[in-house]
């Protein structure tokens, strides 16, 4: 079969992120026997026109559309990507009688509003190289897919899903073939790194989550010598700059000191990056290691300083352990960027001074601080249940793939963004999600890239804000 697959993804605050499980499924596609174009739109000023061109070209079978996210997930700064990604849908549909399929991490989050809003025929709520080829294969044979686990669709009677498989232990760290489908050299000067995944699933139950409606319950590790492997091949394409995108890297501990073990025993000249460490398994050791396997840069997401928000929230760890993991990352010298996430439920003036207070003086001046004010409701999760009972939510699910935010009742909106405003200009290392919608920041990163500095930028945040305010920009 004819397959056109479409990276959807155009989004490149604050960088571009390569599609890693669009590439995938084109590979296991490719593997399975079929023709496979891969249009990728993130560079693409015209999409609807490479699009036509695209499927005159392929003549497709299939088209597969590729939904990362249904919107930045920013309270500041609002952006909903779903309406470009319908408009290409029916572009589409005007071109070709080939059923859509929709894939990519947003599909899991709200499937039925997505056929529903987008007009396609089926989605793919498992993982998509092994449902997407199942399904091709099914419709060549001219069978009816309605049994493949992981498959969704819209029907005269209504919405429905298949359970996903059960779960299997996934031992190999995956890295696709980057070359044969994207134009890398695009990627690299705007500063982008090559994301790799150690393992699938998370057991935590953050109340505002969708990571387990996306990747299950139960963790899939991946083989640490496998990622070696990974990190090598993408050494061998090129990208030396690499991002374990986990959604919590070091949970369970033991895999993923293992993993830096792994790394720190062979010279694979990659510098390794991760923005997701829980601060409840940061500890002497596993800073060391990560030393010594060749990353440069990491983040550790707290969301809060306050033990009343961290226990509504259900974190699983303490304002202890917050500060604890501060020290910890005092002792040494690999550079830090904290994530907070204020306005959740049992948030007050006094627990975001309390945040804000750490902020100030637990982290170090060379070190970044990210805020993010509100938080994103989705359907299913417990915030949305508090959201209702509370009186803030009063939208059905089909109404919420535009983005609604929570803020807790006990503190004004406008008050917390002035304050976070306010604390931003006192420090030069706190940033928002302002500072990613600087116009000139794709420049920046551009700039970057020529003159040889490497990722993360965020380690120079102070000079940049700096050099900004010297030249008159409100940064």
């Amino acid at each position: 079969m004819n397959v056109l697959l479409i990276n959807t993804n155009r989004n490149r605050s604050p960088m571009p992120v390569l599609p890693l499980g669009a590439c995938m499924v084109a590979e296991a596609t490719w593997t399975a026997g079929h023709d496979v174009t891969f249009l990728d739109l993130m560079f693409e000023k015209r999409p609807l026109e490479v699009v036509e061109k695209a499927l005159k070209r392929a003549q497709p079978g299939i088209v597969g559309l590729s939904v990362r996210n249904i919107d930045n997930n920013d309270m500041l700064n609002p952006v909903f990507f779903l309406e470009e990604i319908k408009e290409l849908s029916a572009r589409i549909r005007e071109r070709t009688e080939a059923p859509i399929v929709l894939g990519g991490s947003a599909v899991p989050v709200m499937p039925e509003q997505l056929l529903d809003f987008i007009g396609a025929d089926w989605a793919v709520v498992g993982e998509g190289e092994k449902v997407f080829p199942e399904l091709l294969q099914a419709l060549e044979g001219g069978n009816e897919p309605d049994t493949i686990p992981g498959l969704a669709w819209l029907a005269e009677d209504g919405f429905h899903c298949n359970p996903l498989a059960p779960d299997t232990l996934c031992r190999r760290c995956r890295a696709p073939d980057f070359p044969r489908w994207l134009d890398l050299r695009a990627y690299v000067r705007q500063m982008a790194t090559a994301p790799l995944q150690t393992k699938l699933g998370c057991h935590f139950c953050c109340i505002y989550c969708t990571y387990r409606k996306v990747e299950g319950g139960s963790y899939r590790l991946h083989d640490p010598e496998s990622t070696v492997e990974a990190v090598r091949r993408y050494t061998s394409m090129g990208f030396r700059n690499i991002e374990f995108v986990d959604n919590v890297f070091n949970s369970p501990y033991p895999h993923g000191f293992a993993v830096c073990e792994a790394l720190a025993r062979v010279r694979h000249g990659a510098r390794l990056q991760t923005y997701e460490l829980n601060p409840l398994f940061v500890d002497d050791g596993l800073i060391r290691i990560m030393e010594r396997a060749g990353f440069v840069g990491v983040g550790i997401t707290v969301e809060s300083a306050a033990a009343g928000v961290l226990a509504r929230l259900r974190k699983g760890y303490s304002v202890d352990a917050v500060h604890q993991a501060a020290e910890v990352v005092r002792r040494h010298r690999l550079p830090c960027i904290w994530i907070f996430m204020l306005g959740g439920p049992g948030e007050t003036e006094q627990t975001v001074q309390e945040t804000l207070n750490f902020a100030r003086t637990a982290i170090r001046p060379s070190d970044a601080a990210f805020f993010t004010t509100g938080i994103r409701i989705y359907p299913g999760t417990e915030l949305e249940k508090i959201a209702r009972s509370q009186g803030i939510l009063n939208l059905g699910p089909d109404r919420m793939l535009e983005p609604v935010f929570y803020v807790s009742p006990e503190i004004r909106p406008d008050w917390l963004m002035e304050t976070i405003r306010s604390a931003m200009g006192a420090n030069l290392n706190f940033i928002n999600g302002d500072t990613f919608d600087l116009p000139y920041l794709p420049a920046i990163n551009r700039f970057g890239s020529r003159v040889g500095i490497q990722p993360p930028l965020w380690r120079y945040t102070r000079h940049i804000r700096r050099g900004l305010r010297i030249l008159g920009a409100d940064a």
